[in-house]
């Protein structure tokens, strides 16, 4: 697009344009980013090294308080483990995310950091901002100083776990205890102002409205104009399964709606309230936040689409909505899963999805260079 699309525009977008009118319109801003490009892939592992979180936001199937049964942290010889399996499997890299867990202090992550460098040349995706801003926190040390301490011992890039949707009116419902907007912000500034290169990812489709998506791409555009230093954005939708979120709408007899506050009836585009009223997004809503974060994020050059969440064929359908790569093998993943979604794709599943949907497939790296086309 010639001009960038301001929040007011992006709003009457989104609300009244036709899914395939700004399904092509994503799909030009895609072509013109990415005139001769493959799609894109990376082959990695999530490493989940323990599930008990302090925080427990209302959306999260997967955390664990200290003293469940349930509960895990993971020793070094299972994360070496996991680790040998993904390289045999061409592995370039391992993303590394827990909770905030109490019992865990900054030496584990930078002695977990040295153990893995010690045996194995991979990019190590490490840490959302929540993990790295309690560290902080705990160790009275700014963002900054703990950000280069985990680097000095092997962290490479970070990813945008933790943003949800970057607007503390709704995350004053979804995850009171977390990290607010500003300082998830922070944690990724800071990154970028030390050489880092990070995504960003949100997770919509719970009780936030239009305005609030807007929010949030607001929030990302203006910290990449000012450093530069995303990679990729990455949206997703809510999975209500086994969710505290789910559960107290229920109990409080309200039921998750499939509207998605498209087209509103509200000719003044006022802001919905916030309240515990789900909107569960659907395929066709998935499609159109896909669309218009890539018009309206003109600054980051690649989108993701998220089979994890969608499965393979909305994730092929994804790839004329402005999708131009397609995330990770994910060897292993347990958060979305928790949430009973559970989706299993090989690297020649990808491959063979990417050609089906007309696009030549590339593997790459975590800085999206390519390693081989296919």
């Amino acid at each position: 697009m010639n001009k960038r699309l301001t929040k007011e525009k992006a709003l009457r977008l989104f609300r009244e344009s036709g899914l395939l009118e700004i399904g092509e319109a994503a799909d030009n801003a895609r072509k013109a980013l990415h005139p001769e490009g493959p799609v894109t892939f990376v082959v990695d592992r999530n490493i989940n090294y323990t599930n008990v979180c302090i925080n427990r936001c209302t959306f999260c199937a997967f955390y664990r308080d200290s003293n469940s049964k349930d509960a895990y942290l993971l020793d070094n010889e299972e994360i070496f483990r996991k680790i040998d399996e993904t390289v045999a499997l061409g592995g370039t890299q391992i993303l590394i995310q827990g909770g905030l867990n109490p019992a865990l202090d900054i030496g584990y992550y930078t002695g977990l950091l040295r153990a893995v460098k010690g045996r194995y040349d991979i990019n190590i995706h490490g840490f959302s901002p929540p993990e790295i801003h309690y560290l902080a926190d705990r160790h009275n040390l700014t963002i900054r100083e703990t950000i280069r301490i985990l680097k000095d011992a092997g962290l490479d890039s970070i990813p945008g776990g933790g943003a949800e949707i970057l607007s503390d009116r709704i995350r004053a419902v979804l995850s009171p205890r977390k990290i607010k907007t500003r300082q998830w912000l922070k944690v990724m500034e800071d990154a970028h102002r030390l050489g880092m290169r990070t995504t960003a990812t949100m997770m919509f489709g719970s009780i936030e409205g239009p305005e609030d998506i807007i929010e949030h791409l607001e929030a990302i555009r203006a910290l990449q104009d000012r450093t530069g230093g995303f990679t990729a954005f990455i949206p997703w939708s809510f999975q209500p399964g086994n969710t505290a979120l789910v559960r107290s709408s229920v109990a409080k007899g309200d039921s998750p709606r499939r509207e998605f506050g498209v087209r509103s009836s509200n000719n003044n585009h006022e802001p919905r309230t916030t309240n515990s009223e789900l909107k569960i997004a659907t395929a066709v809503d998935y499609l159109r936040v896909l669309a218009l974060s890539r018009l309206y994020l003109d600054n980051i050059k690649n989108i993701q689409a998220s089979w994890v969440t969608q499965g393979l064929k909305l994730a092929q359908v994804s790839l004329r909505f402005g999708a131009n790569d397609f995330g990770s093998t994910m060897i292993e993943e347990n958060v979305v899963a928790s949430a009973g979604v559970s989706y299993s794709v090989t690297k020649d599943d990808i491959i063979k999805a990417i050609k089906s949907a007309g696009f030549k497939p590339a593997q790459r790296d975590t800085y999206y260079n390519i390693i081989k086309e296919f």
